[in-house]
């Protein structure tokens, strides 16, 4: 259950430590992204501005997350993992955001980023059996651990990449995120784990005021990349992926909605939704940008508060 006083006077110290990092930054990291061309300029159906707007913005959440992880959190094999592969995808998002790589160089880097974590002991080893009417709680993976954990954080990776379209929709919901899986990391006992989502809540926050409407930068493939791998590791550390699912939701919606979109139009020719990923749908059907952003942060916390509330009632079974 929850930790001493000790633990959440390091968490609070973690998040506005982080914070003040990712604050002072932004204003920083703009300019960069200026000077550097990391910069989007209205044109292509999915944007939404009307003047360039810097990218690149994620580089401050970075610095605010892991200057605030080297402070506060012990510096395990898995955790030098984590960062190592998080400072991999970041050094990508920042290229990308300059230059635009081709997708397929992206997903390659990002596979290299979690073999990383995984060589470093972030792996999911276990997971509960979906057979009911087995005596046999969890499944023990052996071999296939390793090829389903790169895939899971490569996909959790992605899925968060998907999301950032609107301004303010992804640092919003990866903040919930960040917050849910902080207050399970303190009720599993993993005050290490809860000190470097601590440390990712904080940056983010930081981020928000430069990112809500009307945005004055954006995160980039430097912010959504490195926060999906972040989360991503960071679920299999508590060894919530199941819940952590349940959290990022929404999430995990707006990737079905890519992939459903896909298949149905090679399948009819004809598309399900107007856009996707999803945001991009209810836009198009005439929602303000404002109000697609707070009613998905909105039901991102009632994914937050249901996973809640599914991982508080498994815990008091066991």
């Amino acid at each position: 259950m929850f930790l001493n006083t000790a633990v959440w006077i390091k968490v609070m110290l973690a998040i506005l430590v982080a914070f003040v990092v990712s604050i002072a930054l932004t204003p920083f990291v703009k300019r960069l992204a200026v000077k550097v061309g990391a910069v989007d300029v209205p044109g292509e159906a999915r944007r939404v501005h009307d003047h360039p707007i810097p990218r690149m913005g994620g580089l401050a959440i970075f610095l605010g997350f892991i200057v605030s992880t080297l402070l506060f959190a012990d510096i395990t094999q898995e955790v030098r993992g984590i960062l190592l592969g998080s400072i991999i995808i970041v050094i990508t998002g920042v290229i990308d955001d300059i230059i635009s790589l081709r997708a397929w160089t992206k997903f390659l880097i990002q596979i290299l980023a979690a073999v990383i974590a995984v060589l470093h002991g972030v792996v999911i080893n276990v997971v509960s059996n979906p057979n009911v009417f087995s005596n046999q709680e969890a499944i023990v993976l052996g071999w296939v651990a390793i090829p389903l954990t790169v895939l899971w954080i490569v996909g959790i990776t992605n899925s968060v990449n998907l999301i950032d379209g609107l301004d303010g929709l992804a640092v919003g919901v990866s903040t919930i995120s960040c917050v849910t899986i902080l207050v399970v990391a303190l009720l599993v006992s993993e005050p290490n784990v809860a000190l470097i989502v601590a440390a990712l809540a904080g940056a983010c926050i930081g981020f928000m005021p430069y990112n809500l409407n009307p945005a004055r930068i954006f995160m980039g493939d430097t912010g959504s990349l490195a926060l999906g791998m972040a989360l991503g590791c960071l679920a299999v550390l508590t060894k919530t992926e199941f819940v952590s699912l349940i959290i990022g939701g929404l999430f995990v919606a707006e990737a079905l909605s890519v992939m459903i979109q896909v298949f149905y139009f090679k399948s009819t020719k004809k598309r399900l939704f107007l856009m996707a990923p999803l945001h991009h749908h209810f836009e198009k059907r005439g929602w303000s940008e404002v109000k697609v952003v707070v009613r998905f942060w909105i039901i991102s916390a009632c994914f937050a508060a249901v996973g809640f509330c599914i991982f508080f009632a498994q815990t008091m079974v066991a």
